[in-house]
């Protein structure tokens, strides 16, 4: 029995996962993704160097360890046999000793420097091996170039740590990660077909959007802990609730008076700017004092000087619509340091009620889960949609 997916592009066969088989996966990381995002590269597509220069640390490591680290907590319950292929040291053999000692077998030797080509020829070397599915940590990019190697053969899974990720082969979070590979060999979760999108990220880095959809893969399907592909909207039809949160802010700044306000990235958090009457990056942080701008597309380093200087602040954020991401996706630079500097009470949050209405959760994923666990915990949040409008919506715990 074979299920059949099929796209305008093509059709192909996967074979169902039995529970009672062996299964191989394939496991690597990509060791520079997510570097740029607290430097405020916002990637590191070709700017790996420089991302080091600005004093960027390496990222993929500690999610992968995560997502691991979940699946080991999950399997443990079930006895399922399984082994791993991966790459030596810095593409994966590093995080499996430390995780899952004599679990896995390294079929693909490579240096220490890695590129993308390492990418596409462990892709290349796991399908060789036969693997049922190909797990990976890293962002848009890494997914598109396992894609490029191999096309639709074998499905895929992504820990989030790029900056960005718009995909559907991506889990919400690492520990979503690790509980969905779990279920993928227990034969609990169907695969589907979805779509392999990433953004140009030299446009990106200068404010442009040009995002680019590659082609479909095969993906898991899950409802709850699969991340969607980010919703590409207009907001022309939404510009008097705009102007409504644009007032709005405007007047609670005026009332907080000694207040740094830091403004993340997005064209809703642009167009409310621009109505206030301050100009704003469109993909950067930027932050605001007494009506004025104090900083312009900001690192995280940037944010903690300014903190300094000015101890009273909120964070301003609007989610990405459909995925519902608010914080650790695309803002790296207001990070779990920053977060805790301005308090989790200063979080505000902004969205037209078209966004919220395609949006029906709200989520976090900053990369410090303990972070993660108290934001969550208040189970709501309070969203701005109008003039002197709010909503409670619901915060994800997954």
């Amino acid at each position: 029995m074979y299920f059949i997916l099929s796209s305008p592009l093509r059709m192909f066969y996967y074979p169902p996962p039995y529970p009672c088989m062996m299964k191989k996966i394939g496991f690597l990381l990509n060791p520079y993704a997510g570097m740029g995002g607290r430097v405020g590269l916002k990637g590191t597509d070709g700017v790996v160097e420089e991302a080091i220069k600005r004093g960027a640390t390496p990222v993929s490591p500690g999610r992968a360890k995560e997502a691991i680290m979940a699946f080991k907590k999950e399997i443990g319950r079930g006895g399922e046999e399984f082994l791993i292929l991966t790459c030596s040291s810095p593409m994966g053999e590093n995080v499996l000793e430390s995780t899952l000692p004599g679990s896995y077998r390294v079929v693909l030797e490579v240096g220490e420097k890695t590129e993308a080509e390492d990418t596409r020829r462990a892709a290349k070397t796991f399908v060789e091996g036969e693997v049922d599915l190909i797990l990976f940590c890293g962002g848009d990019g890494t997914a598109r170039d396992i894609f490029e190697a191999i096309d639709a053969r074998v499905p895929m899974l992504g820990i989030p740590a790029g900056v960005k990720m718009h995909s559907g082969v991506f889990a919400v979070n690492p520990r979503a990660a690790g509980r969905l590979l779990a279920m993928f060999l227990k034969g609990e979760v169907e695969t589907a077909p979805v779509e392999i999108v990433d953004l140009d990220e030299e446009e990106y880095r200068r404010g442009g959007w040009v995002i680019r959809t590659f082609g479909e893969v095969v993906g898991l399907r899950e409802s709850t802990l699969i991340q969607s592909t980010k919703e590409l909207q207009s907001l022309e039809g939404e510009r008097e609730a705009l102007g409504g949160i644009a007032d709005y802010l405007e007047e609670l700044m005026e009332r907080d008076g000694d207040v740094l306000y830091i403004l993340g990235p997005g064209s809703t958090l642009k167009r409310v700017a621009e109505r206030i009457g301050v100009e704003k990056t469109l993909l950067g942080v930027d932050a605001l004092y007494g009506g004025r701008a104090v900083g312009r597309d900001l690192s995280e380093s940037d944010i903690l000087r300014l903190l300094e200087k000015y101890p009273r602040a909120k964070v301003v954020l609007s989610p990405i619509g459909g995925q519902g991401f608010f914080l650790g996706r695309g803002n790296q630079q207001i990070s779990p340091e920053v977060i805790r500097r301005v308090g989790v009470e200063n979080i505000v949050v902004v969205s037209t009620p078209g966004k919220l209405l395609r949006t029906p959760l709200l989520r976090v994923d900053t990369g410090d889960p303990d972070l993660d666990r108290e934001i969550v915990k208040r189970g709501y949040v309070r969203v701005i949609t109008g003039y002197r409008r709010e909503r409670m919506v619901s915060l994800s715990g997954v």
